[in-house]
């Protein structure tokens, strides 16, 4: 009698109601998840909605432009890579690049090396510290289209003050922006000034946060504090100096506003850079196609550029 009840109350929970794996079925947790998919879908339409407008359509326009000899009056023809070609043959564009890489080059380093020494200098602990700091930090502040017009003065070859103080320590009247061999250094100079402090803040907040036993253990082993900068400061904060170093390319390289109020690309074409190039080639010349088509070799010099800083920073986070 037992054993005939057990079997049936075992058939009976075997038997109750249909299974929800099968095929025809889904489970309650999938229902939900659907769910919570279509209600996302209304917080991301409006972002991503932006996005294609904001950013996606005009990459895909300029695209589009620059395999066309699109002019502001006129037709615009299709001609394939025929702005590509002329590009690479064009002189004027291939020294912009030059011009546009040594001026990178220069305006990373110098700020780089001189962010580096303030940061260790502000990370110790000295009188007026805080206010020394503050100071320091102004220059990046300002406009840079106001920073160059007060440099602009400062480098007037009769009445600016900075000649006024090389005559005052013996030292002959400079040119600065007034000739070809110097304007691009002086224009490298206005950059340093006004980019050192970040890269000093970036590499700052990275020694704060360097661990002290290494700096105690090396003190007890009778290292300098040039020891203990090169083998513990630079080694921990290296990943943080490569970070400033690539937002300071990244500016650097698309730097406009300064070089323009200061030289307009000139004397002649010494100081002119790809963006003061294609500014010209798209808004003084109207050949729109053309200056897209620098725009885009501009964006893959770019990507490449931080590409390459990027992978030179995991190497040394494996290491």
């Amino acid at each position: 009698m037992n054993i005939t009840s057990s079997a049936s109350t075992s058939s009976g929970v075997g038997n109750r109601g249909p299974s929800v794996t099968g095929s025809g079925a889904s489970s309650p947790g999938a229902d939900r998840r659907r769910n919570y998919a279509r209600r996302y879908w209304i917080f991301i339409a409006p972002a991503a909605l932006v996005v294609l407008a904001v950013i996606l359509f005009p990459w895909v326009f300029t695209v589009f432009m620059s395999v066309h000899d699109w002019k502001v009056t006129g037709a615009t023809p299709f001609i394939g890579l025929g702005n590509y070609t002329r590009m690479f043959s064009d002189e004027r564009f291939l020294w912009a690049v030059v011009r546009t890489l040594w001026f990178t080059a220069a305006s990373v380093i110098a700020p780089v090396v001189l962010g580096v020494w303030a940061a260790v200098c502000f990370a110790s602990t000295f009188k007026f510290r805080g206010v020394l700091r503050t100071l320091f930090v102004l220059p990046m502040m300002a406009t840079p289209v106001a920073i160059s017009l007060v440099w602009t003065m400062m480098f007037h070859p009769q009445l600016g003050v900075l000649n006024y103080l090389l005559s005052l320590v013996g030292l002959p009247p400079s040119s600065w922006v007034y000739a070809s061999s110097t304007v691009i250094p002086t224009l490298v100079l206005v950059e340093t000034w006004q980019w050192t402090p970040l890269v000093m803040l970036i590499v700052l907040g990275g020694i704060a946060s360097l661990p002290s036993d290494p700096y105690e253990a090396a003190i007890l082993d009778g290292a300098s504090t040039w020891q203990m900068f090169w083998h513990i400061t630079l080694p921990l904060a290296w990943p943080f100096i490569v970070v400033a170093s690539v937002i300071r390319m990244i500016d650097a390289l698309k730097a406009f506003d300064t070089i323009y109020v200061i030289t307009l690309g000139g004397p002649g074409t010494a100081s002119e850079t790809l963006n003061i190039l294609l500014y010209q080639t798209a808004f003084a010349y109207y050949e729109l196609g053309y200056g897209s088509a620098m725009v885009v070799i501009f964006f893959v010099i770019i990507m490449l550029i931080s590409l390459l800083l990027l992978h030179v920073r995991q190497r040394q986070a494996w290491q």
